[in-house]
């Protein structure tokens, strides 16, 4: 399917993912967002996808935010259904069955922060530069912001950030925790290329049901430990748990089928 402000290109089994409006800065705006949206749906449903990256076109942002000019004019409800939307999609990406990596490949702000923070895990480059800018204009973050900012880093620092404006640049970021490396404009998508292998190697299944028991953690009212344990008892079932520890036993390379 052809994209307007989204590039996809399919390497290897990891799926690219590029917003691309290199002239708004990568900017998040009704039309990328349902491309987004439309993207995530196929890579759950395309077997020959095993993984994906979300980055942004360019050198200066990964996406620097929601494009505000489709802000003006926006009532609460009209405000309410916008933030509901970008969080539908957010869950999309932070559910996804199959890994979803961030390459923060440059500015990294409001909705774009927010979009990073849906991802599995992220990786920046040196000139990745991460915020939560809404409170200078008189909003704060609605696509999942104020929560998944918490979670990553915690309170005190996540208070401090949303209530400032402040970017912080991606040393920082990795030091909070926001993200897991820090690599040259030129290294982000082979580092995290080799990770995503690496994860790929892995059983499907099991990687899946890792997903979901970490994301049961941050739902109230679920018992993550008996997610955990329930989820471990399907792995048992499946063929790629008699493949892995026959493999393990019989000391080869497992070949895994998600099965």
């Amino acid at each position: 399917m052809a994209y307007q402000n989204i590039l996809t290109e399919n390497r290897e089994g990891i799926l690219i993912i590029t917003i691309n409006r290199p002239d708004k800065l990568n900017a998040l705006n009704g039309q990328t967002l349902t491309e987004l949206q439309d993207v995530m749906h196929d890579l759950v449903k395309n077997d020959s996808v095993k993984a994906a990256i979300i980055t942004g076109s360019g050198n200066k942002a990964f996406v620097a935010g929601a494009d505000i000019s489709g802000f003006q004019g926006m009532n609460k409800t009209s405000g309410s259904k916008l933030a509901e939307v970008g969080q539908n999609i957010f869950f999309q990406i932070e559910n996804c069955p199959k890994p979803v990596v961030a390459a923060v490949n440059g500015f990294a702000l409001g909705g774009g922060c927010e979009l990073a923070m849906a991802c599995h895990f992220r990786l920046a480059s040196e000139n990745a530069k991460f915020g939560q800018p809404e409170v200078n204009l008189g909003l704060i973050p609605g696509y999942g912001g104020t929560q998944r900012l918490i979670q990553l880093i915690g309170k005190g620092k996540a208070m401090e950030l949303l209530m400032t404006a402040d970017m912080i640049a991606a040393p920082e970021a990795l030091q909070l925790g926001l993200v897991n490396y820090v690599t040259t404009s030129d290294d982000l998508l082979p580092k995290t290329i080799e990770l995503l292998k690496k994860i790929m190697s892995k059983s499907p299944f099991a990687i899946s049901r890792v997903i979901d028991c970490v994301n049961k953690y941050f739902e109230p009212g679920n018992d993550g430990f008996r997610f955990e344990y329930d989820q471990f008892g399907a792995c048992c079932e499946t063929e790629d748990f008699k493949e892995g520890t026959s493999a393990f036993l019989e000391k080869r390379k497992a070949n895994f089928t998600g099965r």
